[in-house]
């Protein structure tokens, strides 16, 4: 059979071969929440019987109490995600009671680790892996942060490497190269309790480029090895993808709504209106006429008819040096991490900042890469208002939640933590003996 990533396994031991079909995340419809810096967008789905995603109900809101991708007034947040799950359960015709939710907050680091775990020459279990991946959750853990994903990229059974699925395979040491996300606890915290007063539960967080990877880029991108790149409105979210797998996740604190202050500081007009010059007018790129037209500014403070005149150009250079310091924050980065070579020459913009005129050829520039911009694969029920690059991280979300993306996904590889001490005094037995 297959996975959701393409890859061949075999079946099991006495189960016949069957049409690779989606692992549904929970029994019936399940729900995702994008919570952005601009917007919060939350969608309702399932899985049909053939195997498709289905939107059931869609809830859009202005993004309050949030900066950065971190929650800033838990009120104003709790009003925006209540808004936008209520009319996205009004249109489904069901309630939620958790979601799956996007990790944007809490300066998420991405690592990798390789572990080994003694195995004497048995065959290897499916709880073999399971400690293997607990193993590196123990071994990323550091004061003051959570790990939020430890996914298993590949494993080793003695010398041989590049194994899939090593379950039933005999060796004396199983090895594995795991990529772990983790974010400051405080934030998580603040997150929960945000949620917590919206009367939600969280099912799971996902790293929102990893997720936003996963709805806009082709399988061939996914296994020769691409950057994705999701300029949202606070923060840029790169996840670097070959053979199928994320090797690498980081969130930069630079989004579109950086570019709406510029323009509102420097031409000294309002947030609305300079959100407005940046959608109508905005641009990376010169041409002689933009000298010659001059767009109307009023001033923050002046009557509304004492409007200040200021050539397109201006609006030009205000925007291009902000981009571009964008653009080489991302190349330093991929830089720093050292995987420019798996990340391919391939780099795909996605989210609602990379719409601007001339984006995709200023990043061309800058990363020396093959530019194209991204959204997401059409979804079923979804309309083609809420369908374009700023809703790639919720569709990606989606598919998450259906089973897309997820290393041997029949295995639940998140720890369930008992409650009360005896209880973790038993997980503890479970995972060191």
């Amino acid at each position: 059979m297959n996975d959701l990533s393409g890859r061949f396994l075999p079946p099991l031991r006495g189960e016949e071969e069957a049409p690779p079909r989606p692992r549904l995340h929970r029994a019936g419809p399940f729900g995702v929440l994008d919570i952005g810096s601009t917007k919060i967008a939350c969608l309702i789905g399932r899985v049909e019987t053939d195997g498709t995603l289905r939107v059931l109900g869609t809830g859009w809101r202005r993004s309050q109490g949030v900066r950065g991708g971190g929650i800033v007034d838990l009120e104003a947040a709790e009003r925006a995600i209540r808004g936008a799950v209520g009319d996205a359960e009004n249109m489904a015709d069901t309630r939620l009671r958790a979601v799956t939710l996007n990790l944007s907050c809490g300066v998420p680091e991405s690592r990798l680790f390789n572990v080994q775990w003694a195995i004497g020459g048995r065959a290897v279990t499916a709880g073999d892996l399971r400690r293997v991946v607990q193993e590196g959750r123990a071994r990323a853990a550091a004061e003051g942060r959570e790990t939020i994903h430890a996914l298993p990229l590949a494993f080793s059974a003695d010398e041989t490497g590049g194994i899939f699925d090593p379950r039933g395979m005999h060796c004396e040491t199983l090895a594995a190269r795991l990529h772990v996300i983790d974010a400051t606890t405080t934030a998580l915290r603040n997150l929960n309790a945000c949620m917590a007063r919206a009367d939600l539960a969280i099912t799971e967080l996902v790293s929102a480029p990893l997720a936003a990877g996963l709805a806009c880029l082709v399988d061939d991108e996914r296994e020769l090895g691409a950057t994705l790149i999701d300029m949202g409105g606070g923060t840029t979210g790169i996840a670097v993808f070959a053979e199928n797998q994320v090797l690498h996740t980081a969130m930069l604190p630079v989004g579109g709504g950086h570019v709406t202050n510029d323009i509102a500081r420097l031409l000294s007009t309002p947030l609305s209106h300079a959100e407005r010059l940046k959608t109508l007018y905005g641009n990376t790129q010169t041409s002689p006429d933009d000298e010659r037209e001059f767009l109307p500014v009023p001033l923050i403070g002046e009557d509304e008819h004492h409007l200040a005149k200021v050539p397109r150009s201006h609006i030009i250079s205000i925007i291009h040096p902000r981009l571009e310091e964008t653009f080489e924050l991302v190349r330093e980065r991929l830089e720093s991490a050292g995987l420019a070579r798996e990340g391919g020459h391939r780099v795909v913009l996605t989210g609602g900042a990379c719409q601007m005129p001339g984006a995709r050829e200023l990043a061309a520039r800058v990363l020396g890469r093959q530019v194209r911009l991204g959204r997401p694969a059409p979804l079923r029920g979804l309309p083609d208002l809420v369908s374009g690059p700023a809703a790639a991280t919720a569709a990606g979300l989606l598919a998450w939640a259906a089973g897309a993306g997820r290393h041997l996904p029949e295995l639940d590889f998140v720890p369930q933590r008992s409650a009360g001490w005896l209880g973790r005094f038993v997980d503890f037995l479970r995972e060191r003996v």
